[in-house]
Parts: structure tokens; sequence; C-alpha cells
């Protein structure tokens, strides 16, 4: 690709929910013709393994004051700033169109050297709940997108603009697959638990497979979502209560597993809602209870309040009233169906490309 193309930086966190939707967009940008990098920390650069081949990764020094020991803390803000000033100096060489971060720690120096450098800049906040780098940026930057509405708290002068959560291409490959409703028949039940806190999801959710009428359980199969450290039990559970079951630490293929369930039972990730509501299914929602502010709460308000899942705290989680709420839509096909029409009826299939287009709105200005 020639090197006069615009170039978009892409500044994303070391977590899933900042990396899947700024694939989606990385993905969207260079089918436009556009150039495009990552800027991340060596945590991020572990999930960039998704992004296309063109998209050259730049690793920056970049650090959390919520992670580490007394020493580590008092090293953040020199790791940062030494990363604001490799950034800056990649910027001046290769002078980027828009910079675009998606929260986290690691977008901070590269945002932080677009301000230093007038370049425009744009920020994108995937939960319900602004992030706390987000948030700093807010009112630094031309345009503030926002994944999940409403998004709270805005900061005074802030002006967001709903866009939705921009999902990768093997999502929208699948968006709007056609929903089998469960019945008489062989079912799929999807379990994902995301990084973080996967393992009360482990304890509690076999147990209520297991507990299930025989009429359900004997059709089900199970995809389960488990940490390392727990797969070889929860896999074990399975097995000596006959229930068919595939336990991994990673499905490299969730979308289409999402696709083929006739229920999903997931923490409510920023992803994982934008994906269940542009695939369109029925799902059990379990916020991780010590997200910041209680995003994955937030996170989960539209598909709840649409009738598309079913909200379940952590602090209520137990294997009988799991059960219960499993039977109530695998027992009842209409209802299931009713929840799948209304979780696509949440989704933004378009938000990649809404939010590619406010790149290049922005790449039309000057940034003050």
């Amino acid at each position: 690709m020639s090197t006069r193309a615009p170039l978009l930086v892409i500044a994303a966190g070391g977590t899933g929910g900042h990396m899947f939707p700024a694939q989606a967009l990385a993905e969207t940008m260079l089918a436009r013709g556009w150039r495009v990098k990552l800027s991340t920390d060596a945590r991020g650069a572990r999930y960039a393994g998704g992004f296309p081949d063109r998209v050259a990764v730049e690793q920056v020094s970049s650090a959390s004051f919520a992670r580490g020991g007394t020493l580590a803390k008092l090293a953040v803000p020199f790791r940062i700033l030494g990363g604001i000033f490799g950034s800056i100096g990649r910027m001046l060489t290769d002078r980027p169109s828009v910079v675009v971060g998606f929260g986290g720690y690691p977008s901070i120096p590269a945002l932080s050297a677009a301000l230093v450098t007038g370049r425009p800049r744009m920020i994108h906040e995937q939960n319900g709940v602004l992030g706390r780098v987000n948030k700093r940026f807010a009112t630094r930057v031309q345009a503030l997108a926002c994944g999940t509405w409403p998004t709270t708290p805005m900061p005074e002068g802030a002006h967001p603009v709903h866009v939705g959560n921009p999902v990768r291409s093997a999502v929208l490959d699948r968006a709007g697959a056609g929903y089998i409703a469960p019945g008489d028949y062989p079912m799929s039940l999807l379990v994902i638990g995301g990084s973080q806190g996967a393992k009360a999801l482990s304890d509690h959710v076999p147990a209520a497979i297991a507990a299930l009428p025989e009429h359900l359980r004997s059709h089900l199969s199970v995809s389960h979502q488990a940490r390392d450290e727990d797969a070889e039990a929860v896999a074990a559970f399975y097995a000596d209560h006959g229930i068919r079951a595939e336990v991994k630490p990673f499905f490299a293929d969730v979308p289409r597993r999402i696709a083929e369930a006739q229920l999903v039972i997931s923490r409510s990730g920023a992803s994982s809602v934008a994906d269940i509501s542009v695939i369109g299914r029925p799902s059990i929602l379990i916020p991780f209870p010590h997200a910041t502010d209680d995003h994955q709460t937030a996170n989960a308000r539209g598909l709840v309040d649409a009738g598309a899942a079913i909200l379940i705290p952590e602090s209520r989680l137990s294997p009988q009233v799991l059960a219960e709420q499993i039977a109530s839509v695998l027992d009842n096909p209409d209802g299931a169906m009713q929840m799948a029409r209304a979780a696509l009826g949440q989704g933004k299939p378009d938000a990649a490309a809404t939010l590619a287009d406010l790149v290049e709105d922005l790449a039309a200005t000057k940034a003050p």
C-alpha cells in the first residue's frame, strides 16, 4: 500500500473488550484504502493476533496504577511519559490523519501525542459507564463515540454520539443468522465468561445444567469457555453427569457458536453484548460484579429492557436459580424466538461503518 494513503492510528488497551472493536474499525478502514497502525503495550499486543496482517503494531510504554506494588506504582508516570515521547516522535515522522483511542491505559501515549502534535483525535467508549482514561480525554477530542447508550457520567463540554460497538467481520458474517427455537431435538448452549471472573460461571453453570429436567438436559450440547485452572474440573463434572460438553479456555470461533446456540450464558462485557445483539440470540447475562463502576450491569441494560436477556446478579447466582432461568427459555420456544428477535433489534451491525465515517469526517477537518 502506498505510503501516501491516509494513516489511522488506533490506540487500545490490553483486553478483548477494547481490542475487538478496535480490530473491527481497522478492518473497515483498510477496506477503505487507509493505512492503519495499532498503538498498544506489551499486554495489548498479545490480543492483536486477530488484526489483519497489514496493521502495523507499535508497542508503547504505559502502565496502570491498578496493578503492581508500591515501586511499580511510583514508576507509572515515568513509563507513561516515555510512551508519550515515543509516540510524539513517531507521529512527527509519519503524521496520522486521525488518532482513535478505545480506552485503557495503553491508549494514553498516542492520544496525548495527538493532543501535543495537534492531530485530529477521537475516542470510542464501549461500556455504559465512561472509562477512567476516556473520561480524562472526553473534552480534549473532537469526537466521542459511544457503544452503549446512554453512557454515563458524561463530563460537561463533551459531545457524545451513539454509534454502537463495532463487531469483527466474523460476527458480521453471521449478523441476523436464522434462529432455531428450542425444541425436542439437539440444542446448543454456549457459556462464555470473558477473561475476567469466569470462575463464577464455572462454579455454577455445570451444576445448573445437571439440575435441568431430563427432557431438556438429554438434548443439550454445551460449549463452555473456562479458565485453564478450572477447565479440567468443569469437563469432568459434565462427563460424570452424562452431559455432552466441549470445555476450552478459549474458543476461536465464538461467532459461529453464538449463531448455533439456542441460548447464550455470558458475562456482559461490551463486546459480548454486541456480538449477541448483532447475531440475535436469547441470553442470560451475569455481570462481573468487580468491573469498574459496575459497567457490565450498565452494558446489559439495553438487552434486558428489550426483553432479549435475563439478568442475574452474581450475588443471586446459584445452580437452582440459574437452572430455573435456563428452563424458562428452553421450555418456551415462542418466548425464545421473541427474545432472539428482540436481541436483533438492539444490534448495530453498521457500527464499524458509522465509526469509520466519523474518522473520515474528522480527517477532513483541522484539529484545533
